[in-house]
């Protein structure tokens, strides 16, 4: 029998049940903090996202600029940096909208009152009597006509204008949000890194620290992955855009870019320029801008992008290829950073396992 007496049993019985409550109190104060700050989680996992894509950038420019002024400064500067690269091209595309508006007001007068004229290039598709039937039926017509004005004045309209309104807002909200956290963030700099690798290390040992700095390793070898390559992606297509002549072709090599940084969607907008080039007639044209781009889509998602991000995250193609394609199905646009993250971790522990 035990030579401990009563009151000491009461007393470690007492502190079991004490850290158990604290434990749920811990744990339902941070569900509690979480669920009150839900709608800018996503705000906040892409400033850290982009935090730490930018951490090498921010070590080496605090280095050279000593003191909590310097460091505020080249926060700022890297923060208004990200801003002006996300809202830049926002800004390209409403101006040159704004540039088209006066065409595209005279060609809208001229539908009301008209009708859209058939292209001449539906004769040449397939189906294109069934085509022509409905093009008379609903386009050819002048719009001005009670049915299609009431089509085109209708509450289903309101609401649509209604509803992206309030998306472009609230997105305009989370990005004003996400920059000042990514301030704030870059701001404390390598403070709050040690601080993050101590808690780390004191929660789940030296391990779990080196999983941090391998997953920390992985965003930032997907960004340069993702973003990097895909510029290049539209910068060189773009280039083929402007030899064949296609209109905008400026535009075109922006959504070119944005749209290489997100897997297989490259090829959706340059199919767009092919298809036009064909509907015009430049048979040559359309074939060059098709072969280029299959070309170098092929060499950067094949070779390029693999070897950037592979080579950061110790990850064969496989593994970064459903890292990216299942992040995103999961989280969303941020799922492409978390995705090759977790799948670091994981060929971690495989290797780990296997010694």
């Amino acid at each position: 029998m035990s030579s401990r007496p009563p009151a000491e049993f009461a007393s470690s019985d007492k502190k079991k049940w004490q850290r158990a409550a604290s434990l749920v109190l811990n744990i339902v104060l941070i569900a509690l903090a979480l669920w009150v700050i839900r709608e800018f989680i996503p705000a906040i996992v892409w400033a850290a996202v982009i935090a730490i894509a930018l951490w090498p950038a921010l070590l080496r420019l605090t280095v050279a600029r000593s003191g909590r002024a310097g460091t505020t400064l080249v926060a700022l500067g890297l923060t208004l940096a990200v801003g002006l690269f996300v809202v830049l091209p926002f800004a390209f595309l409403f101006a040159q909208t704004l540039r088209e508006a006066h065409d595209l007001l005279g060609w809208f007068k001229a539908a009301q009152a008209n009708g859209i004229p058939e292209p001449d290039f539906l004769a040449r598709l397939p189906f294109a009597t069934q085509i022509h039937e409905w093009w008379q039926a609903n386009l050819a017509q002048p719009l001005l006509s009670p049915s299609a004005m009431g089509s085109l004045h209708g509450q289903a309209v309101v609401d649509v204008g209604r509803h992206f309104g309030a998306l472009a807002l609230r997105g305009i909200v989370h990005f004003g949000f996400m920059l000042l956290t990514l301030f704030v963030l870059l701001q404390v700099g390598p403070r709050l890194s040690e601080q993050l690798l101590k808690a780390v290390r004191g929660m789940f040992g030296a391990e779990g620290a080196q999983h941090a700095i391998r997953m920390a390793a992985a965003v930032r070898g997907t960004v340069s992955g993702l973003v990097v390559v895909g510029l290049g992606e539209g910068v060189l297509i773009g280039v083929a855009y402007v030899v064949t002549g296609v209109p905008h072709a400026a535009v075109l090599g922006l959504l070119t870019a944005v749209a290489a940084m997100l897997p297989f969607c490259a090829p959706i907008v340059f199919c767009g320029a092919v298809l036009w080039l064909f509907l015009q007639g430049s048979m040559a044209a359309a074939v060059g801008v098709l072969v280029w781009g299959v070309v170098i889509v092929f060499i950067a998602d094949h070779f390029v992008r693999p070897i950037l991000i592979g080579s950061a995250t110790r990850l064969p193609f496989l593994l970064v290829l459903f890292g990216i394609l299942g992040g995103a199905q999961t989280f969303g646009l941020v799922g492409l950073f978390i995705g090759p993250a977790l799948m670091t971790v994981l060929a971690v522990m495989w290797r780990e396992s296997i010694r």
